[in-house]
């Protein structure tokens, strides 16, 4: 697996697992709208682990930076 996300993109994704983990558990968003957005916090959370997300690789964005060789 390629690395396709960048250091913003993964800070982003895990502040968003965040909002959305505190107001599930705070009781503001419950019922089957909560769970699925407690699923997709933690699909956030680990795409932004592993550096890497595979809508990313089928649209074809790759926010990592590229490296330069000297």
């Amino acid at each position: 697996m390629k690395k396709n996300m960048g250091s913003t993109d993964r800070i982003i994704r895990v502040l968003l697992a965040a909002v959305v983990a505190f107001l599930y558990f705070g009781n503001v968003v419950s019922g089957t709208i909560g769970i699925v957005l407690l699923v997709l916090a933690a699909v956030f959370l680990l795409t932004s682990m592993v550096s890497f997300c595979p809508l990313y690789t089928l649209v074809g964005v790759n926010t990592c930076p590229v490296k330069k060789e000297d």
